[in-house]
């Protein structure tokens, strides 16, 4: 996609996953920094979400982190980002993050992290988000959510064309490759929204 500036990243901010993740992380935002692209992230200070923060930082590029007010006054944010924009809540955080993106890539995280990346297709699904999705799946980690959306296209619980909406990338390399190349979607799209 071409003009691809900022990349919103959905990510874990737990401190205790395997190095392999972490160490994605970082390299994810390396390339976005070496790239001339911003990163838009969560602005958490600990985990994945650190260490693509870190990763983009360390290598000259913008990390903008968007964070509920309640988080901040837990200590929770990263302090030395290069802007962070406080919200009321969760919602509008999230609202916030799709806003300034031109782009999702979804790292490994918990339940927050697919909350975030099932409400980005879902707003895709119905032509309320248009940029390109990419799920980046290290270590096999999202095999069985993919093999679950796989199954609700076979099922007919969501159109074969919805299978469009994101990409899987197994390397942070590939996920650039595919922000880059995925075309954006169009309001046209909302015709396939209801089967």
């Amino acid at each position: 996609m071409q003009g691809t500036k900022n990349i919103c990243v959905y990510c874990a901010s737990s401190s205790k996953v395997a190095d392999c993740y972490t160490k994605a992380a970082y390299e994810l935002g390396t390339i976005i920094g070496n790239e001339g692209m911003s990163l838009i992230t969560g602005g958490g200070c600990q985990g994945l979400m650190r260490s693509v923060e870190d990763g983009t930082l360390d290598s000259g590029g913008k990390a903008i982190g968007v964070i509920p007010e309640f988080m901040v006054e837990q200590g929770w944010h990263h302090k030395g980002l290069s802007e962070l924009r406080i919200t009321k809540n969760m919602h509008e955080r999230k609202q916030t993050m799709a806003k300034l993106s031109d782009a999702v890539i979804a790292l490994p995280g918990g339940c927050g992290t697919m909350e975030e990346l099932f409400e980005i297709i879902t707003w895709k699904q119905l032509g309320l988000y248009f940029n390109p999705i990419v799920i980046l799946n290290i270590n096999g980690y999202y095999d069985h959510l993919i093999m679950q959306l796989e199954r609700a296209i076979e099922e007919h619980f969501m159109g074969k064309i919805h299978g469009e909406i994101w990409r899987v990338a197994t390397t942070p390399a590939e996920a650039i490759k595919y922000v880059k190349e995925t075309p954006r979607w169009n309001c046209e799209v909302r015709k396939y929204a209801a089967l």
